[in-house]
This record gives C-alpha cells, sequence and structure tokens, in this order.
C-alpha cells in the first residue's frame, strides 16, 4: 500500500506520470499508476512536478528581507562596502529574525534545501552563527539549512579570525569558507592553508568566495584545485563566483576546466547583473558541475531578490544565452539536482527512492516553467502538501 499518490503530472520532459510516495520518498513514478493501491489520492490537474529547489548559496544573516525598504548606499570599496554594511545591520531585527523570514519566503517558493554563508570573524565572534542556528532549529524537518563560516573581513588581516573559524565548525557549521586569498589577504598560501588546514583536521567542506579577475584570479582558481586534488578532497570543494573564469580566453578557461574537473571541484554561479560570469556549457563539457545560488538578498550590497531559485534559473538562462530547450533544463538542474549534488544532499530529485520534494507548477514542460516561471506553486516535502509560509 503506498500512502500517497500524485495523479495527473507532468515531468520536465512534459511526459503524463503519477508519483507514488511512501515514507516520504518516491517508490514509483509511472503513467497511470492504480489508484486504489494508495491510502490517499492527490490530483494535480496537469501541473508540471519539478525537483524541490536547491539554494547553493545565500546570506542569510545579511538579508533586509521583510524590513522596511532600505535603499542602497554606494560605496567605492571592499572595505568601504563593509563598514555600510555594519551601519546598516545596527538599524535592522535581529539577525534571528530576519533569517526566518527569508527561510519563510524561500520555502513558500519551493526551496528545500540551502547553503548559507554566515559571517564569521575576530569581530563578529559566532554570534551571526548562532543566531542563523536559532533560525535553522526551528525549521528543521521543513528546510535542511547547511551553514558556511564564512571570513568576509579575511582570515591573516583579521587577527584571531582563524581560530574563530575552527571554533565555527566545533559549534555547528559543516562548510569553512573563504574569500579572495590575494585580494583580500594578500597572501595566497597563508588564507588557504588556514582554510584546507581547518577542513582536513575537522573533516569540513570547503565554500570559497572568489572574486579575483583575470588571470590572476585564474591562478587561485588553480592553487585551490591543487590542494583538492592533493588532499583527496574531490566533492567537497566548491569556489562561488569564480568571476576570473568570465574573463579570460576560451584555451585558458578548457585548461583551468580541465584542472578543476580533475580535482572534483565546483563551481557557484548567480549569473550577477554587472559582471562577467563563468561560461557554464563550456565547464560543464569539461566534467565540471556547475550549480546556482541566488546569493545576497535585499541586503547592503545590492537591492535585488525574492529568494527563488526558479526565477533565479530564469535569470542564468537569460544572462548565459540559453534559448533551447535542452539548454534550459540545464539552468533548472542548476537550481535542484545540480546543487544538491554539489552541497553532498543525497537523494533528491524525481526517481524511485529519493526524497518525494517536489514544486507543481501550471507550465508545458520544464523549459517553459524557466523561461516565464509561474507565480503559483504547490509545494510538496517528504511527499506532504504544505504552505510553509502559513508558519511564519
Amino acid at each position: 500500500m503506498m500512502e500517497r499518490l500524485f495523479t495527473n503530472a507532468l515531468l520536465p520532459d512534459g511526459s503524463a506520470a503519477d508519483l507514488a510516495v511512501s515514507g516520504g520518498r518516491f517508490i514509483e513514478i509511472s503513467p497511470r499508476l492504480p489508484g486504489e493501491r494508495a491510502a490517499e489520492t492527490i490530483d494535480l490537474e496537469g501541473r508540471l512536478v519539478v525537483p524541490g529547489f536547491v539554494d547553493g548559496h545565500i546570506h542569510l544573516d545579511k538579508s533586509f528581507f521583510g524590513e522596511t525598504w532600505q535603499p542602497h548606499r554606494p560605496a567605492a570599496s571592499l572595505r568601504e562596502r563593509l563598514a555600510v554594511e555594519k551601519a546598516m545591520l545596527a538599524d535592522v531585527r535581529p539577525v534571528t529574525v530576519r533569517a526566518d523570514v527569508l527561510i519563510g519566503q524561500a520555502a513558500s517558493l519551493g526551496t528545500v534545501a540551502m547553503r548559507s554563508h554566515v559571517d564569521v570573524d575576530a569581530t563578529t565572534g559566532l554570534s551571526h552563527l548562532h543566531a542563523v542556528m536559532a533560525a535553522r532549529e526551528k525549521w528543521r524537518g521543513r528546510m535542511d539549512i547547511e551553514l558556511v563560516a564564512f571570513p568576509q573581513a579575511g582570515i591573516l588581516t583579521c587577527p584571531g579570525t582563524a581560530d574563530v573559524l575552527d571554533a565555527a565548525i566545533r559549534e555547528g557549521a559543516e562548510v569553512i569558507g573563504g574569500i579572495d586569498p590575494l585580494g583580500m589577504d594578500g597572501d595566497s598560501e597563508g588564507h588557504l592553508g588556514v582554510v584546507f588546514g581547518i577542513a582536513e583536521r575537522r573533516g569540513a567542506r570547503i565554500d570559497i568566495h572568489l572574486h579575483e579577475a583575470g588571470e590572476g584570479g585564474i591562478r587561485q582558481i588553480l592553487r585551490i584545485a591543487e590542494r583538492t586534488r592533493a588532499l583527496g578532497m574531490a566533492g567537497r570543494v566548491v569556489i562561488s563566483h569564480a568571476y576570473a573564469l568570465g574573463d579570460v580566453p576560451d584555451d585558458l578557461v578548457d585548461s583551468t576546466a580541465r584542472a578543476l574537473a580533475d580535482a572534483g571541484v565546483a563551481i557557484m554561479t548567480n549569473a550577477p547583473g554587472d559582471r562577467a560570469f563563468p561560461p557554464i556549457l563550456r565547464l560543464r563539457a569539461a566534467g565540471v558541475r556547475v550549480f546556482a545560488g541566488n546569493d545576497n538578498i535585499r541586503d547592503a550590497w545590492w537591492p535585488y531578490g525574492n529568494g527563488d531559485m526558479l526565477q533565479r534559473a530564469m535569470l542564468i538562462g537569460y544572462r548565459s544565452g540559453f534559448h533551447t530547450d535542452a539548454h534550459l533544463e540545464i539552468a533548472l538542474a542548476m537550481a535542484t539536482t545540480e546543487a544538491a549534488a554539489a552541497i553532498g544532499r543525497e537523494g533528491h530529485g524525481l526517481l524511485p527512492g529519493a526524497r518525494a520534494d517536489f514544486v507543481a507548477i501550471r507550465a508545458p514542460n520544464a523549459a517553459a516553467a524557466v523561461a516565464a516561471p509561474p507565480t503559483e506553486r504547490l509545494v510538496v516535502r517528504n511527499g506532504i502538501s504544505s504552505d510553509p509560509a502559513a508558519a511564519i
């Protein structure tokens, strides 16, 4: 006996199917399953079903989502931007409250898991981490949240941060972060030595923000790939943004992609609006996993965003020049199955044995949903339909 049968669904390719669920997982996905075997039947009325969205890169501690509108304040440098951010955050509600609101927004739009970078340094200490952990606890069972200890102010230039990062992993963060090893700290080997050292000692994953441009940024990517390969950390290291891959000639992209694929390093991109970014198809052709995240949402860095990963997939496709159905489907995969795999979330997708986490929307196929994201959505988590926004 199956616990629940979802009938009259469309799969991402537009074909019809029913979805049988038991124990919170798919047990069968096939056309015209016998309804008499189900304890409960739910008619999806021809809606498209896609895997639950996974936000591979978000900053829950920074967002002003749910606050009164915060006009953007210009800044001339990264250090000035950090000072502006600190001032703006002092005038809004506590981190736990703001994180809770943003989690609820993302959940209502179909996100079922996310990786959140949280500021951790010698000045902030673990206060942001503990606050986001409190918000995470409230959403346990409804949203899976993996936390990155993120040294936004640098490591070596902010004495004591290395010890705070180590403490963050001990206290519940699963991932050790980094940022612009040369541009921020002026010492690539020293910065990466701390990051990889903590990861190796604590068994943590790694996710490094890399904004450094051009061939200098490529050198940082290669250093990260080499350390990953040498330590046998394939599948456990991510480079977020990796703007340099959008700056250099194709031959340098290709050789760098081979190094990334050989080391098992993934690339996260949110297709930022005013910056070149990694060529997704070229990297994928070389065997590099590329996935998506929203990054900052309505904070001191930029005023955009609403937590919608389907909209993010559309923006990625738009900026990448994705026109064919196959390419639009790649954009969706970056916001679902590819993101899940990159952050280590197992059993994600529309297949027997996977978690029954999916979003039902009115569209004829996945390509159409990415091209024009529908706003009406039925979110199903562990095979149970819910309205996450009502829990806020």
